[in-house]
């Protein structure tokens, strides 16, 4: 079964009831069991939903997957994750990464005796100098938010399996469409699907995929007991967006590539970060295991002024200013002072996420006219 085809048929059938096609909003806390333990799969919402279970199922089958798991958000999913370990077990992990993703990390988990190296996957050799016997993870962005680094994922899952360390890859901003991180040896997929996946813009939720059924079983656990898990109308709302997923890819990319050629050839502009320019930092490896390059791109204006790049987007008009990336509508973003003022500037500086970086997640609106409103908010600079 082709992409497009799972998108909109994997792990879905027909309401038996009705006949309906679309997965119907099973909204409901508790099940009527026939006698204690004799029920139809269901008996509690926090442990098993119908709604979600379609949901669970289609996600696996987008990401070459077996298992599929869905969190109240995408950090809910990594809170999970990271509950596999126990204290004294050492975290490996991208040094640019999204900002909640590091808070939860240095503020959260290294309270209960976790430790955590922020180290740069460019080459993924390197990586065995940081291995110790207590290393359990490896915790891989790629593309990195927001730099757009790119981490080759099979090697990275070469060292993993040399050492027996489990290997998860954080797959929000290329999305199943774009790349597959268990084809490539990863353990543990997860995304934060209120971006791309749902595509919409109105959905908070995370996802994990895996093969592994034991690995499988212990994260179902965990969303059991700890209870992050979504409400029925959030899953009814991403199975439908998931089947437009696809085709708002395209043109999500078509749209980045635009975009990004436009922004290098601008007089104001001194660096974009998009991993289709054939200069990008491991643009190759990107090739090879990405389908395309995405919608998402960051850049510095020449003057590097914080101020600059504020005015700049304060004037854009149909990149909203907002949090988050991933819908059908382009947003802009200064990461300094939004999604990864978490992170101390000391060690934004040392990845170059500098107080002017500006990130763009490009929506599938009419290029042109997105071009047209980035080159009226330059004049303004």
């Amino acid at each position: 079964m082709k992409f497009g085809t799972k998108a909109i048929h994997a792990g879905i059938t027909p309401d038996p009831s009705t006949g309906a096609i679309m997965t119907p909003i099973f909204q409901t806390s508790t099940y009527v069991q026939k006698s204690p333990g004799n029920h139809l799969g269901y008996e509690y919402s926090r442990t098993h939903n119908p709604t979600r279970t379609a949901l669970q199922q289609n996600l696996a089958a987008l990401e070459n997957g077996k298992h599929g798991l869905c969190f109240a958000s995408g950090l809910a999913a990594i809170d999970a994750i990271l509950k596999l370990l126990k204290p004294g077990d050492e975290v490996i992990s991208t040094n640019d990464l999204y900002g909640g993703s590091y808070r939860l990390f240095t503020k959260v988990f290294e309270k209960y005796g976790i430790r955590f190296q922020f180290v740069s996957m460019d080459n993924p050799e390197d990586l065995e100098r940081y291995i110790t016997p207590n290393t359990k993870l490896l915790w891989v962005e790629t593309p990195t938010n927001p730099m757009m680094n790119i981490i080759d994922v099979a090697a990275v899952a070469a060292v993993a399996k040399k050492h027996q360390i489990l290997m998860a890859v954080d797959n929000t901003f290329a999305t199943p469409y774009l790349q597959n991180p268990l084809n490539q040896g990863a353990d543990i997929v997860m995304h934060s699907v209120t971006k791309y996946i749902a595509g919409h813009s109105d959905v908070v939720m995370g996802a994990i995929v895996v093969n592994d059924s034991k690995l499988a079983d212990d994260l179902a656990f965990l969303q059991n007991a700890c209870g992050a898990v979504p409400g029925p109308q959030d899953c009814f709302l991403v199975l439908r967006g998931i089947k437009t997923l696809h085709v708002r890819m395209d043109r999500h990319c078509q749209n980045g590539k635009t975009i990004a050629a436009y922004l290098k050839n601008h007089p104001k502009i001194a660096k974009v970060y998009w991993p289709g320019f054939e200069d990008h930092p491991n643009h190759a490896v990107a090739s090879r295991q990405m389908r395309d390059y995405g919608g998402m791109i960051s850049f510095n204006l020449k003057d590097d002024k914080k101020e600059s790049a504020f005015k700049l987007m304060e004037h854009l008009h149909y990149f909203s200013l907002a949090e988050s990336l991933g819908g059908v509508e382009s947003l802009c973003g200064h990461p300094a002072s939004m999604t990864h003022a978490s992170i101390p500037k000391a060690e934004r500086d040392k990845v170059g996420l500098s107080d002017s970086l500006i990130r763009l997640s490009v929506g599938i609106e009419d290029v042109e006219d997105l071009k047209n409103d980035i080159a009226q908010a330059l004049e303004k600079v």
